[in-house]
C-alpha cells in the first residue's frame, strides 16, 4: 500500500526556503535520490523561473552526462510570465518540462488555465496556485473546465502564511467537491501536525493524506478539520496504514505531491512511524 500512497509524493523545492541549499549542491543532491532506494517516493525538481537560466549554466558545466532532468516550474509572476517561462526549459535539452505552477490573483484562475493551454507542450502539467483571498470556489469551478489543477500554499515564513486546519479543510473540501486534484507547497515539512520551534502551527502531510480520504469519501469540512487537527503520530499512522490500496490510488488521485525542502525529512519521519521500512528510504 505505502507505494501507491508515497509514490512520488515528494517533489524536490530544496532550492525553496527555508532550505535554501545552493543550486550546486540541490542538483546533486536530487540526483542521488533518484539513484537510491527513496527514488519512487521522489518527484520532479523544483525550480522557479527566475532561477532556470542558473539552473542551465550549472548543467552545462556538468562533467558527467545525465538523463533529462524532470522539473516544476514555479511561475509567481502570473499568467503573463507562463509563455516565456515553459520557453526556457523547452530549449534546454538537459531538461524536460514535468509541470508549471503559476500563480494566480483572486478570479484569474481561468486567465492562468488560459496561459497554460497554450504553452504547455504535451505531458507536462498544469497547476494554478489559487489565493486564500477571493471566490476559492469560482477559481475552482474556472480550473474543472480546463483541466488543470489546483496548488495551495499551506505554510511560509511567517504565521500568517499558515492556514489553519478549518480554512485548509475547506479548501480540500471545495476542490475534492469540484473534481479539481491539488498540490500543496510550504509547511507540510513533517508528518504530523506540531508546533515548531519558532511557534509556527504546521499541518502534517500524513493528516492531509488522511482529510483528503475523508472528503473523498464525503466528509464535511468540519470533520476533515478534526483530521487535520490530530497531533498522536501512532494514532495518525495507524489509520494511514489501515487504507487499502484501492483507497490509496484514490486519494492521490486528488492530493498529487507536495513540495517539500528536504525529501529525507519525511522520508524519516514515515520510518520513525513505522509507515516505511528503514531498508526502503536509504
Amino acid at each position: 500500500m505505502s507505494d501507491a500512497l508515497y509514490a512520488h509524493l515528494f517533489d524536490d523545492a530544496a532550492l525553496f526556503p527555508p532550505g535554501n541549499a545552493p543550486m550546486g549542491e540541490a542538483v546533486p543532491a536530487h540526483r542521488a535520490h533518484l539513484a537510491g532506494r527513496r527514488a519512487l517516493y521522489v518527484g520532479p525538481f523544483v525550480v522557479s523561473d527566475a532561477r532556470t537560466a542558473e539552473l542551465r549554466t550549472f548543467l552545462s558545466r556538468e562533467d558527467a552526462r545525465h538523463d533529462p532532468l524532470a522539473v516544476v516550474v514555479t511561475v509567481p509572476g502570473g499568467p503573463d510570465a507562463v509563455e516565456s517561462a515553459v520557453a526556457a526549459v523547452r530549449a534546454d535539452p538537459g531538461l524536460r518540462l514535468a509541470a508549471v505552477e503559476v500563480a494566480a490573483e483572486p478570479g484569474r484562475a481561468g486567465d492562468a488555465a488560459e496561459q497554460l493551454d497554450r504553452h504547455l507542450p504535451e505531458g507536462a502539467e498544469g497547476y494554478v496556485e489559487l489565493s486564500r483571498v477571493g471566490d476559492v470556489n469560482a477559481d475552482l469551478a474556472a480550473l474543472a473546465a480546463t483541466g488543470h489543477r489546483a496548488k495551495y500554499r499551506t505554510g511560509g515564513l511567517v504565521p500568517e502564511a499558515h492556514p489553519d486546519e478549518a480554512e485548509l479543510a475547506r479548501l480540500l473540501h471545495a476542490a475534492v467537491a469540484a473534481g479539481v486534484p491539488f498540490k500543496c507547497t510550504a509547511g507540510l515539512h513533517r508528518a504530523v501536525r506540531h508546533t515548531t520551534a519558532e511557534g509556527f502551527e504546521q499541518h502534517g502531510f500524513l493528516n492531509v493524506l488522511l482529510a483528503t480520504h475523508a472528503l473523498v469519501a464525503g466528509a464535511d469540512p468540519e470533520e476533515a478539520a478534526g483530521v487535520l487537527a490530530e497531533r498522536d503520530g501512532p494514532a495518525v499512522a495507524a489509520r494511514i496504514g489501515a487504507l487499502t490500496r484501492e483507497e490509496a490510488a484514490s486519494v492521490r488521485h486528488a492530493f498529487r505531491s507536495f513540495g517539500t525542502c528536504s525529501v529525507t525529512e519525511p522520508l524519516e519521519d514515515l520510518v520513525v512511524l513505522g509507515a516505511l521500512p528503514a531498508a526502503r528510504t536509504h
